[in-house]
This record gives C-alpha cells, structure tokens and sequence, in this order.
C-alpha cells in the first residue's frame, strides 16, 4: 500500500536518528507539503463561535501537515462575545485541556495588551517590545506543557506587531540534515533549563529542565520548547549543546525558506501545535484604549479531529 504525504508524516519514527530511509520518505513529504502551504491563503471560517466542517477539517489538516493554520473570520457583532466565541473554535478541535494561566480571563484566555498591571508589568508579551523567537511556555514543568494554542487579533497596532511562524519540524530537518551532533544533544534530557522564579502573586515557579525537542504524550509527533533569550536560560555545560544554541539563534535570526510572516488583522488567528514564533515590535498609538490586542488561550493537548 502507498502512504500518501499526510500518512508518511505519522509514519515515522522521528526519535529513531538511525533510519535513513524512513527520514527521506518522510522529509520529501513535509517539505514538499511545507512549501504548498506557504503559498496557501488564509482558511476563510464564517463563524468563530460555530466554523463550517469545511473550514474545520482544512484547518485540522493543515495542522496536521505543518502543525499552524491561517484564518480570517468576521468579528462578532459584540466584542464582548470574542472570547466565550475562541472558547468554542477551540472546542471544535478538541483542545479542551487548557492552561490555568495567572493572567487568563473567565474563558482560560489572555488579553495580550500593552498594560502596567502589577501581574504583567516587566513581562514583554504586555509590551510594545519586540518578542524573540520562542515556543509558548517554555518555562512550564514538564506535566504542565503547552502543546498547542490560538492567538486571535481583535484589534491590530498602528504599525508593527508582524509575526514570523516556524514549524518545528522544518528545524528538526535542518539540524538532522546538517548538524546531527547538534540535534543529539538538544534531544538531551538536560538540555534546556529553565531557573526557578518568583511570580509576581508570590508564588515560586520551580525550576523547568528538558529536553529542547520531545515527543508529545499523546501522539508521539516532535515538539519543541525553545527561547532565544540569553537571561534566565541556563544552557547544557557541553561543547556540542553550547554550539547548538548559538547555531539556533543564528539560524532563526536569519530565517528559513519555509517561515510564514504575519500580521494579524482584527478577525485573524493562528491555530497551532505549539510553533516557533517571535513578535516584531509595534506602535500603541495615543488611544491607549484602542492599543493592539490579540487573546491567547493555551492547551495541554495538541490539536486533533475532534
């Protein structure tokens, strides 16, 4: 029987850095469905609250192959109706296991807005400032990652606020097809930790050690915690990890082929398995009020069919 390309993509061992012939089948496949849908316009959902079956299985599908999608919907007629609204998109996808986030709002969703608040003050997502390329709770313990996640725009900034998205997956065949040594040992246990940190609620955040690339639990596909910042990461005290990480940051900040750039539009969204993301800078403008604003609500479970 002849697996088509969505198939060869589960079919493969992607921990198994001995089987040549597997990873050829199965990198032909994900390049090949990486660069159609780059080229590829936004999934176009009716309803946030209830997305056609249409829309929704586009949207798993492309998920599935290069682990984000794309859409545009219109904005409910009520503002307010925006997040219970997300609550539902999300369901449709099973994505029911949602962060308990300090931040997050009755619906398990971030407002990520400029603000002085005591809790997000400091903290760059609540800034104007730019966001290095990252993965989404980088920091958590390994019970408590993040998996997958929808960002939605109500409102975009003046100028600015761009994202630059990557598949994971595509930086897995990077390293493997150039710097095997380099992948060995981001697939260490100890790879990337994350120090302990006190909250701004008082609580102690212990701290997060790891691997940068792992399978997730529940279907065994690659993913990745990963920050380009240089503060408050301790890195491996070895030659080939310490390469690693300054091949990462190099290697982002010059980008991939297969990046997707960005800028969210009031009524577009990212539906994703938890993808390597960084935010450029933008302008709050003078009504403070009406500044950027985008909701976030984070899962523990990856994006499935129902």
């Amino acid at each position: 029987m002849t697996l088509t390309m969505e198939e060869k993509l589960n079919d493969f061992n992607w921990l198994d850095l001995g089987d040549d012939d597997a990873y050829r089948a199965w990198r032909d496949a994900k390049l090949a469905l990486s660069e159609h849908m780059l080229a590829l316009d936004p999934v176009e959902v009716p309803s946030l609250a209830e997305p056609s079956e249409s829309a929704r299985i586009e949207l798993i599908r492309r998920c599935e192959a290069v682990n984000f999608a794309h859409y545009v919907c219109p904005a409910p007629p009520d503002s307010d109706a925006t997040a219970p609204a997300l609550r539902r998109f999300a369901d449709a996808f099973g994505l029911r296991i949602a962060e308990a986030h300090r931040s997050a709002g009755e619906q398990g969703i971030v407002a990520l807005q400029p603000s002085d608040e005591a809790g997000k003050r400091g903290y760059i997502p609540y800034s104007t400032r730019p966001l290095k390329w990252h993965t989404d709770g980088y920091y958590n313990a390994p019970s408590e990652r993040i998996s997958a996640f929808v960002l939605h725009c109500v409102r975009a900034a003046g100028t600015g606020g761009e994202n630059r998205i990557l598949d994971p997956e595509i930086l897995y065949i990077r390293l493997r097809d150039d710097h095997p040594d380099y992948l060995r040992a981001l697939l260490h246990p100890q790879a990337m930790t994350i120090p302990e940190n006190r909250e701004p609620d008082g609580r102690l955040r212990p701290a997060s050690i790891g691997p940068v690339f792992y399978p997730d639990p529940g279907t065994g596909r690659l993913q990745m915690r990963y920050t380009a910042r240089t503060r408050s990461i301790e890195w491996r005290d070895d030659p080939a990890t310490r390469a690693a990480e300054a091949w990462l940051r190099e290697y982002l900040d010059r980008g991939d082929p297969l990046t997707c750039k960005v800028r969210l539009a009031a009524g577009q969204g990212i539906l994703n398995n938890n993808v390597l993301h960084d935010r450029t800078g933008f302008d709050q403008g003078e009504d403070t009020a009406r500044s950027r604003l985008l909701y976030r609500v984070r899962f523990h479970n990856r994006i499935g069919r129902s």
